[in-house]
């Protein structure tokens, strides 16, 4: 079996409500210079009453389908990484699959904190490359600020909610993946954690509410070292150097630890996709995001080597090589396109 998983389509959706550094000065003891100092974030986006995760999903998987030219007949797989579900069952995935109509998709969702989306795509990449599957949908989505406490200066000021989508398809040309990796460290769980009602309620906080909790320095630290050490290991999985690298999408987490991954690894800022000031941390959807966002903006070209690489909850860490191309047999579309199909992908339904 020689098939590749090529990425033949691609969408976004974020939020239209726009929640601002000023805006948040009136919610909790914090100043817009105070956030962009630490932070880098000047806003965020935040859901509307009728938004959840698997809304934006499926939004953000029509954008994709329509560059892919694909119906949602011929989906086989839908992978949504999350952590803030709809529900906790059914699963977000089956709720996207039901929307879209793809009766005939397996669907599931995958957590694994901001890692996700890097582990749904190189999950999905091994069931088309067994050919087990043929079309998949690799979804990051999240309403995360659903899950904040607005009195938490340290933590409220960093999230935004929002969706990213990829299409994979079976094709015989090399592009798609060429090295991944993954790992945890389940000892770090404890510096990032939220709890769920199915905890005991002896540990959820005082006020009797499940609430997110992070030791920012201990997240600091793991997530500079594990980004850089991630995307040097999955380079040299691929048989390249980072001269072969054209661009490197990192999770947008914390401007202050891309800049120091982009330091460590001796690149220049230019040679990575940096969007946290629009849209704070979206956690899953973070890299789906940056991505469209670089297509869009035409930083992406066929043949390109992009590398992929992000640190969660877990702790968690992943990181891939991407060979960008999309291949004749498949229906080929120009970059150009993205952006047109559906609009920009950024703002409400209606």
């Amino acid at each position: 079996m020689n098939n590749h998983a090529c990425v033949t389509g691609w969408g976004m959706y974020v939020p239209e409500r726009v929640l601002t550094n000023q805006e948040l000065e009136k919610l909790v003891d914090t100043s817009d210079s105070w956030i962009i100092e630490r932070t880098g974030i000047r806003e965020r986006r935040v859901v509307a009453d009728h938004e959840t995760a698997s809304t934006m999903a499926t939004e953000a998987a029509r954008q994709a389908l329509d560059r892919a030219g694909l119906e949602a007949k011929d989906i086989d797989l839908i992978i949504v990484a999350t952590v803030s579900p709809d529900n906790y069952y059914p699963s977000c995935g089956c709720q996207v699959q039901d929307t879209l109509g793809a009766k005939r998709a397996a669907a599931f969702d995958l957590g694994a904190g901001c890692s996700g989306f890097l582990y749904a795509l190189s999950t999905a990449t091994q069931f088309i490359k067994t050919g087990a599957y043929r079309n998949a949908v690799v979804i990051g989505a999240e309403a995360f600020t659903r899950t904040l406490n607005w009195e938490d200066r340290g933590t409220c000021v960093l999230f935004g909610d929002g969706a990213g989508a990829l299409v994979l398809q079976a094709c015989q040309e090399p592009f798609g993946l060429r090295s991944f990796l993954l790992g945890a460290d389940g000892s770090g769980g404890k510096f990032l954690y939220l709890r769920n009602l199915c905890a005991r309620p002896g540990d959820w906080p005082e006020n009797n509410r499940p609430q997110m909790y992070m030791d920012g320095p201990e997240v600091f630290k793991f997530a500079v070292g594990s980004m850089v050490n991630t995307a040097r290991e999955a380079i040299k999985m691929a048989g390249l150097s980072l001269s072969d690298i054209d661009l490197i999408i990192p999770h947008q987490a914390n401007y202050r630890i891309i800049s120091s991954m982009t330091r460590f690894l001796k690149i220049p800022e230019d040679r990575v996709v940096i969007n946290i000031d629009r849209y704070g941390n979206t956690v899953s959807a973070s890299i789906p995001v940056a991505l469209c966002e670089a297509i869009r903006d035409g930083r992406v070209k066929d043949g390109d080597n992009l590398v992929l690489v992000s640190f969660g909850t877990g702790f968690t860490w992943a990181g891939l090589v991407l060979k960008w191309g999309v291949p004749a047999e498949v229906g080929k579309r120009s970059l150009s396109q993205a952006g047109a199909s559906r609009g920009d992908g950024q703002g409400g339904v209606k």
